[in-house]
Order: structure tokens, then sequence, then C-alpha cells
């Protein structure tokens, strides 16, 4: 296996260097533009990087649920989840992180990068309450660039064709996994069929 050691070596495999349109899309704090699509987002890939490694988790809400504060600074709700906090224990460590923002029926993907910090400000939590249940702690990133993505990605997957979309019953279910690796002791056919209600009494 043939391995790239060094950034020279990698920059000479990517030729020819990337053109204007690659380059003047970066601007350092919101644009009128930037900020439509943004407010349009249903769905965020929140990335960060801890002592253990790097962590990636989606984040999914109401259109415009990352909230532009100001021209260099985004806030985004904790909403309810598995527990595990493995993206917010790395902020609180290590503050660099990123959004990748999806925008459903669109090419065109977003991104944010920068360093957050955790908020539990009462009144700001308030303000993020959906059905009177505020979130337990907010996402605030101080932006450092923000750019859309090439649209190649979503257009070579058919992300957005139904007649690509995978039928549901093909693959393994929540509760079959965790049978398997658990022998029965957790998950199985009860843990998918309690979880349509599960998720609706917990969704907020």
């Amino acid at each position: 296996m043939s391995i790239v050691t060094s950034v020279e070596q990698l920059e000479a495999l990517y030729t020819p260097a990337p053109v204007a349109a690659s380059t003047t899309k970066v601007a350092n704090r919101m644009t009128p533009h930037y900020r439509r699509l943004i407010e349009a987002s249903p769905f965020v890939v929140l990335a960060t990087v801890g002592p253990e490694g790097a962590d990636c988790s989606p984040r999914g809400d109401r259109p415009g649920f990352v909230r532009i504060h100001d021209d260099e600074t985004l806030m985004m709700p904790d909403r309810r989840g598995n527990n595990r906090i493995d993206s917010l224990r790395n902020i609180v460590r290590d503050p660099r992180c990123a959004f990748l923002f999806l925008l459903p029926g669109s090419g065109t993907t977003f991104r944010a990068q920068g360093r957050a910090q955790l908020s539990i400000d009462p009144d700001l939590l308030a303000s993020f309450a959906v059905d009177d249940k505020p979130p337990r702690s907010v996402i605030v990133m101080q932006i450092d660039e923000l750019y859309f993505q090439c649209a190649r990605a979503i257009v070579r997957s058919e992300l957005w064709n139904p007649a690509r979309h995978i039928d549901p019953k093909t693959l393994p279910t929540p509760g079959e996994i965790l049978a398997a690796m658990t022998d029965n002791q957790v998950g199985g056919q009860a843990y998918d069929q309690a979880w349509p209600e599960r998720a609706k009494q917990t969704m907020w």
C-alpha cells in the first residue's frame, strides 16, 4: 500500500490548484446569502475533537434551529438524545468544532467552522424551548470560517432521489443490532416496537 506522507506529496497529487470559486467563497462572518442557507436547514452534522479522537454527531430540528446570534456567532440547542454527550464532552475540553448543514432537495451544503463553548444561561435555554421544554445546554460557536460546499457529493449519491431510497426492511433494526451485541440482554423486538412511542414522548 502506498501512503501519502507529506503535504507536498498531497498537493502534487491534487493538481491543478483550487480555482477562485473554491477560495473566494470563504467568509469569516455572516453574509446575507449564507444567512438564508442556515435558516433553511433542518439538519446539521456536528464535528468535534477531543483527547480520544474525533466525533461526528447528527443534529436535526425544525428549519432554522441553528440561531444566528450575530454576524460572528452561531447558537445550536442540544436537544434530547442518548446522554452519551460525546460531542459536548469534547467541546468542554477542546473548543474546535464544525457544522455541516444539509438542505433537503438542494445540492448545496454549507460549512461553519469555529470555536465553541456550552452555555447553560437560563434565559438563553428558555429562548430555545419547544413545547415548554428547553434544551439542557446551547452550543455557542464563534465563527472562524463560513463557506458553501460543492454539490458533487449530493449529486453523485442522489441523496434526495426517492427512487434511490433504501427500504428499511432490508436493514438490521436497532433492536436486532443491540440483541446481537449483548446476547439478547438488550434490544430485541420489544425495543423496536416501543421506539415510535418512546420517540414521540421524548422528542424535545
